[in-house]
């Protein structure tokens, strides 16, 4: 019985060996290696235009009506951006938000996320972005009574607009620095930040 048993397998490796040099078998197709991307940044996406074109929020239509429906719109992007690190995509988001908390007159909070914007700008060395986004926070700090800052905003966007070729943007700075250096609005504006400090008049010695 041993014998027996020896015998069927080596006739059935003989067959196989058979079928194995008469090419019966189909050889596999060897693709080549995927090459491994060393960066994981999405500027190396085809799509990644964000430079150029700002973003637009999906699906809601923005208008006085819907603000908040808009907020938490961009607020979910940011979120998603920021949860996988892409950090260009949520630079443009919080610009996004800041812009609605302009429109519902929310200044603080519109010059937090103007700053968040700018920091991530920065990182990712958009100075179109970065500019555009100094240029709104420096109007919201004027609004809120800050022209000292309001005006080192504008001079830094100056400076970079400078250094990378942009006469364009440098001529529109020069309109804003000129602007918030005689607009006689700020003056009241800045009466108004400190008006909850006044003393009432029947508690005045």
């Amino acid at each position: 019985m041993r014998y027996l048993i020896i015998v069927l397998l080596c006739a059935c490796n003989l067959t196989a060996s058979a079928q194995w040099w008469r090419g019966d078998f189909k050889k596999h197709k060897r693709y080549p290696l995927i090459v491994q991307q060393k960066t994981h940044s999405v500027q190396r996406l085809p799509w990644f235009t964000m430079a150029k074109v700002a973003l637009q929020v999906k699906q809601v239509q923005r208008s006085a009506y819907n603000l908040e429906l808009c907020e938490k719109e961009v607020i979910k992007a940011a979120q998603h951006h920021m949860r996988y690190r892409e950090y260009a995509m949520a630079s443009y988001s919080f610009s996004e938000l800041a812009q609605l908390y302009v429109l519902e007159n929310r200044l603080s909070e519109a010059k937090w996320y103007y700053l968040q914007s700018i920091r991530l700008s920065k990182i990712q060395a958009d100075d179109a972005h970065t500019i555009i986004s100094l240029i709104a926070l420096a109007m919201v700090k004027a609004d809120l009574g800050d022209l000292p800052q309001a005006q080192q905003d504008l001079a830094e966007a100056r400076r970079i607009a400078i250094a990378t070729g942009r006469s364009a943007e440098v001529q529109f700075i020069d309109k804003k620095i000129a602007y918030v250096k005689s607009n006689k609005v700020w003056l009241s504006k800045t009466d108004l930040r400190y008006a909850e400090t006044a003393q009432l008049p029947g508690k005045s010695k």
